[in-house]
């Protein structure tokens, strides 16, 4: 109690003295200095290729209708893994390719955003239109090509009389929109446990030799009944495709980036050649120019 009385007399004194000070000066300006100075130069950062990507990919998807979703980035065996169709023994399970910070019950860092969207179908019903971006990790080594922490947007459409031309329909707009061009895309058989069928989309370019060559950019493929089951959607009466964007690789093609580390050391230098919108970089910039 003294200590704080003594702390409110030293403070009520030095109000008072700066009270009196104030009153004593006879123009602002000669306690203030020049008011109509210019104040000092404050840098503005400029936004990271992966900020800058990410919200031109849910710019694209908001043009249909497609509302963003987001969710824990530590999570649940169930929601990472089971009801996605992952059986027990399924790799992504390990030690090598996940990281675990509990067991018995498994309490992880999500493997990827598809965990967002067994979280809002339980909570919504459809039709469902929702795209899920975010941080994911995964137990891999750190090279040009490869990090443990990486950034997805995935993608779900669950309705009625959906179909896979939809899906095709929407991801080659796209692709289309975000790459400012007409590209060749195409679509080849691949296997994912929370989609059946499902499809791995690849883009077509020119090579260095002239021939037509291709690169896999994303995944995706109908919802698996398995999937709609667990979350009480009756898969008789609806369907839907679900889709995954990595973020960063399409960030690479855009700005031609050829290491992805460069996206996680800081440099100030670096980042501040992205402080544009990626609808103003120069064609010769992009990295799909060939």
């Amino acid at each position: 109690g003294q200590a704080l009385n003594n702390l409110k007399k030293s403070a009520e004194i030095k109000v008072t003295d700066l009270t009196a000070t104030l009153e004593g000066v006879a123009s602002e300006k000669s306690f203030y200095g020049d008011l109509t100075r210019p104040s000092e130069p404050i840098e503005l950062g400029s936004r990271h290729p992966i900020s800058l990507v990410k919200n031109q990919i849910i710019e694209v998807f908001n043009r249909i209708g497609f509302t963003v979703s987001e969710g824990p980035e530590i999570e649940d065996d169930w929601h990472n893994f089971t009801a996605l169709n992952l059986s027990e023994h399924h790799p992504a399970r390990d030690m090598q390719d996940t990281f675990f910070i509990e067991q018995n019950p498994d309490i992880l860092l999500r493997t990827h955003t598809s965990s967002v969207q067994v979280r809002y179908m339980e909570e919504n019903k459809p039709p469902i239109r929702t795209i899920s971006p975010g941080r994911v990790f995964r137990n891999e080594d750190i090279s040009a090509r490869s990090h443990c922490i990486f950034h997805q947007i995935e993608g779900l459409l669950v309705d009625d009389n959906i179909s896979f031309a939809d899906l095709k329909g929407i991801l080659h707009n796209f692709l289309n929109v975000f790459f400012e061009r007409d590209l060749q895309v195409r679509f080849r058989p691949s296997y994912f446990p929370f989609t059946e069928p499902s499809i791995e989309v690849d883009i077509g370019y020119q090579g260095e030799d002239g021939e037509q060559k291709w690169l896999e950019v994303l995944g995706c493929g109908m919802v698996h009944p398995n999937v709609l089951k667990y979350v009480k959607i009756d898969s008789k009466k609806f369907q839907g495709f679900a889709f995954g964007i990595g973020i960063d690789r399409l960030a690479m093609l855009k700005y031609g980036i050829n290491d992805l580390r460069a996206f996680f050391e800081t440099d100030y230098r670096w980042l501040s050649h992205f402080g544009f919108d990626p609808l103003d970089v120069p064609t010769n910039y992009i990295g799909l120019s060939k």
